[in-house]
């Protein structure tokens, strides 16, 4: 089975594929919204990463995902984006440049990362894409202060494309315990203080429920006190990151209730890793959530 890590780290070449999406629409509200979604659930848009459906062509995925009721197939890069946008489906989450394991953290990655993300912004821009992650990196023995500091020097210079092009850059919330062993965006206070120190509208945070869930519980309280710093969220169960249903502990429809109380109008993405047949779990992950 394929690793997040696995699914993350391969990058698409932007500039085979820049010519084409430049022609394709600007404006995300032009992509033809589903018919399965009903005006009460359009607070919500809905979401799914790709990489946990990797079985499944992703053209036979975009076509069951809009039947479903999604407006979105996630974490994809360039050259897959025309091939879920042929079916009236938008790439909410852009894959970036950077990796979990190495990102901004690091002054020695910035000569690499600062002009790839800046080249991927761009390449969102040209074809509608409102967001594109981005990842701390490890601490390999680094401490968190240092960690902000280069982080928020690279993003500085990252987000002048974002708010020129009006992307949004999103680094996300991982857990160090499990999953992601020793990644440094692992808590949201500290991810929050890195969108303090960016002072930019078109960087936040990408919260991860599952990931949270595990590094520091409180989830609804976590949401409401700190929504304006996040753009994104992601769903999976706790424990096992599978279905978000009566087998784990997680109460997703009263998450789902206080994010959209918060005034979230964004995209929720399923990414959870089906254990029964993959598309009756993830409608019923959608219906769950469809507040």
């Amino acid at each position: 089975m394929i690793t997040r890590r696995q699914a993350l780290t391969s990058l698409g070449t932007i500039a085979a594929t820049t010519l084409a999406l430049s022609k394709l629409p600007l404006n995300l509200s032009a992509q033809p919204s589903s018919p399965s979604l009903s005006p009460m659930s359009t607070a919500l848009r809905h979401s799914v990463c790709r990489w946990c459906y990797k079985d499944i062509p992703l053209e036979t995925l975009a076509k069951a995902a809009r039947d479903i009721g999604l407006a979105s197939i996630e974490l994809l890069d360039p050259a897959e984006w025309p091939v879920v946008q042929k079916v009236g489906l938008t790439c909410a989450m852009a894959n970036g440049t950077t990796t979990i394991p190495n990102g901004l953290n690091r002054i020695e990655n910035h000569a690499k990362y600062v002009p790839s993300m800046i080249e991927r912004i761009e390449a969102c821009a040209n074809a509608g894409l409102p967001n594109v992650i981005c990842f701390s990196g490890n601490r390999a023995g680094q401490s968190d202060e240092e960690g902000l500091e280069n982080c928020a020097k690279a993003l500085k210079q990252i987000v002048v494309a974002a708010e020129k092009h009006r992307v949004t850059v999103c680094m996300e919330l991982l857990n160090s315990k499990v999953n992601h062993h020793d990644y440094q965006c692992d808590h949201t206070t500290w991810g929050v203080e890195l969108c303090k120190r960016v002072g930019s509208e078109r960087f936040k945070l990408l919260y991860d429920i599952y990931h949270m869930q595990i590094m520091e519980g409180d989830v609804i309280r976590t949401i409401e006190e700190n929504h304006a710093y996040i753009a994104h969220y992601h769903t999976g169960g706790n424990p096992g990151r599978h279905e978000i249903d009566d087998t784990q502990e997680l109460n997703y429809a009263a998450i789902m209730r206080a994010i959209k109380g918060t005034g979230f109008t964004g995209f929720v993405a399923q990414e959870f890793i089906p254990k029964r047949d993959a598309l009756t779990s993830l409608r019923e992950a959608v219906k769950l959530c469809t507040v």
